[in-house]
Parts: C-alpha cells; sequence; structure tokens
C-alpha cells in the first residue's frame, strides 16, 4: 500500500489563541491507503509529543492487514503539528516578516490552535467526516479539543492516555524540563541547535515520568554487584536524551511542552464537563494502568463526563510508554469498540 507524503499550505493570517498570529503556515502530512467514494473511511491520527507525521514509523503495527484499521480499507492521515520540527511551520521555520527563522519569536500556541489548523487542512481535503480519530498523550488532547470544537465531523474518537486538562503535576515535570534547557549556555541564541545539551537533559527528566519503577528495574537493574560509578541507568538516561537530540530541536519541544501545559478544555466555555458533553462522536477512551503522567483516574474522568463514553484500561509495566508497546491489548480493544457492544469496562 502507497504511502504518501503532502505539505498543505494555508496563505492568509492564521488567529491564535493567544491573541498572536502567524501570516500563514504550512502542515506536511503523511497517508497511507485510498478514499473510498464516499470519502468517509478517514482514520485520522494525532502524534504525541515528539511524533512525526509518519505514524508508520511510530506506530506502524496499528496500521496493517489484519488490524482494525486496515489501509486496504481506509484512509489513514496523520499531520505533524504546528511548532513542531518534521515539516510542518514552527520554530526553525522563516517568519515572513523578518526572512529569518522565528527561533524565541515564534508565538505560543495552544492545541486549539493546533487543531484549528488541522481542520483547515482536513476541510481542503474535502473531508466532511471522519470515520475515526485517534491519539494519545499531546495527541490525545488533541483528539478532545477538535471533537468539541467540531462535534460534527467525527464518527468514532479515541483518545488514549491523556486528559481533560493538564494537571499541576505534570506542568511541574514540563516546567522542570524546560528550566534543563534553559540552563544550557546556547540557549538563548539564535541557532537551530540552540539549548541541544539542555534538550538532553530534559529528555531524562521526561523519561522518569514516561516509564516506571518496574521498567527500570527490568531493564537497567546492575549486573555487577560492585559497581560503584557509571550505572546502566545513568548511561540509559544519556542515550536517551541523545538520540532526542539527533531528531528533535529545543524549540520545539519547549513551544509543544507549553501547548500541552495550557491544555484546558474548560477554558472560554461553561466548565470542563459542559464542554465534554459535547462531543457527539461514539468515543472510547484508553488509560494504562501505571501511567504515573497522565494517571488512569484521568481517563475515567473522561470516560465519565463524555455522553455515552466506553473505557478500557490496558495493563503495562511501561507506564505511560505503553500506548507505544502495548499493541496486541489496543488493538484487541479497539477491535471490539469498533465491532461489537461491550460494557462501560472492559480490562484486559
Amino acid at each position: 500500500m502507497l504511502k504518501t507524503d503532502s505539505i498543505f499550505h494555508f496563505t492568509g493570517e492564521f488567529k491564535l489563541e493567544s491573541g498572536g498570529s502567524l501570516l500563514d503556515f504550512q502542515l506536511k502530512y503523511t497517508t497511507l491507503g485510498q478514499l473510498n467514494k464516499e470519502r468517509n473511511n478517514v482514520i485520522w491520527i494525532c502524534h504525541a509529543l515528539t511524533g512525526s507525521s509518519d505514524f508508520t514509523d511510530w506506530w506502524k503495527e496499528l496500521f496493517t492487514e489484519g488490524t482494525p484499521f486496515n489501509p486496504n480499507d481506509y484512509f489513514i492521515i496523520c499531520a505533524n503539528s504546528l511548532g513542531g520540527c518534521y515539516g510542518s511551520t514552527g520554530p526553525l521555520s522563516l517568519n515572513p516578516k523578518t526572512n529569518h527563522p522565528f527561533y524565541h519569536e515564534f508565538p505560543p500556541i495552544t492545541n486549539r490552535d493546533i487543531v484549528n489548523a488541522f481542520d483547515l487542512l482536513r476541510e481542503s481535503l474535502g473531508i466532511n467526516k471522519i470515520h475515526t480519530l485517534l491519539g494519545g498523550s499531546l495527541g490525545g488532547q488533541q483528539v478532545l479539543e477538535w471533537a468539541i470544537i467540531k462535534p460534527e465531523a467525527f464518527d468514532h474518537i479515541i483518545p488514549i492516555a491523556t486528559n481533560a486538562f493538564h494537571s499541576p503535576w505534570a506542568i511541574a515535570i514540563n516546567e522542570a524540563q524546560r528550566m534543563a534547557i534553559e540552563a544550557d549556555s546556547t540557549w538563548k541564541e539564535n541557532n537551530p541547535r540552540a539549548g541541544t545539551d539542555g534538550m538532553k537533559a530534559a529528555r531524562a527528566i521526561g523519561m522518569i515520568s514516561f516509564r516506571t519503577y518496574t521498567t527500570y528495574k527490568q531493564t537497567q537493574t546492575e549486573k555487577n554487584l560492585d559497581t560503584l560509578d557509571n550505572f546502566r541507568a545513568s548511561s540509559y538516561q544519556r542515550y536517551q536524551g541523545q538520540k532526542l537530540s539527533n531528531r528533535f530541536n529545543a524549540f520545539s519541544y519547549w513551544v509543544l511542552t507549553k501547548a500541552m501545559d495550557s491544555h484546558q478544555v474548560g477554558r472560554g466555555r461553561t466548565s470542563i464537563e459542559d464542554a465534554l458533553k459535547n462531543i457527539k462522536a461514539k468515543t472510547l477512551v484508553i488509560g494504562i494502568d501505571t501511567d504515573l503522567l497522565f494517571p488512569i483516574q484521568e481517563q475515567k474522568f473522561l470516560a465519565q463526563h463524555i455522553k455515552g463514553a466506553q473505557f478500557a484500561a490496558m495493563h503495562s509495566a511501561h507506564g505511560h510508554d505503553g500506548f507505544l508497546v502495548e499493541f496486541d491489548q489496543f488493538k484487541s480493544i479497539v477491535r471490539n469498540f469498533l465491532t461489537k457492544d461491550f460494557k462501560k469496562e472492559i480490562t484486559l
């Protein structure tokens, strides 16, 4: 099945929730499969914090033959988030006002801004109805915002390991990461690699919230009882920081963690509960029982306040990262949701 990468260009002022604006923007998006004649076989994915539009790179096990989202049956699409660094307009893009990269001048954006940009792409593709919208973590936040803003556009939504508003705990973790970036002496520079060493430390901080005590015990326990330094867990943290720095940049990390922190579906609306009631799509909320960053009570809250929503919990030793690992559980849960009636709560 042919995979295609494309660029959507929007010309004209794009107003942002903060009061600022972009004079124009572009979104890079990846598609797999073909639209049917009715144009109603669309599966739309919203990626996580450091993801790209190429979902076949980080979620490929969910979009193959024999899965609930078989590309022979569906047209699958994912757009790189506004503010990202994988082809969409972000801090490294040229500022049309100055003809130089934005860098620190890139305006603050929110999940509402991001999904409003996605919706312009949807309209440009002539897609009136999306069969299923799904995403995890930051992507799950965007799923909720989009389903609230455009309730008629979605038949089904699947928000995973996410929340109605970002918690003080999670904001504190993100702030600690940004403090690490700020502590990098290069961060104030207008340079694509500014803040890179700080971002390595930020990622190491983040990894502790993505995984669990059990995960580290299973994978990073010392084999030599006499070790005094250079522990496996230490080298693992440095490896993860270097790995991210090879493919991402600190400016996008900064912008997108800020977007995550500002996530609040009740902002400017009557209440959080009323905002969630505006969702009309059939909803499956998925949580992970060991998630430290987005505790499972946050997903249960969503299921309680989205009309008719169903809830499922995945068991995982991997914590928040379980939604990128537990493919067999995920496929089974989604298949049941799309093809069968099941109880309000499923636990596999």
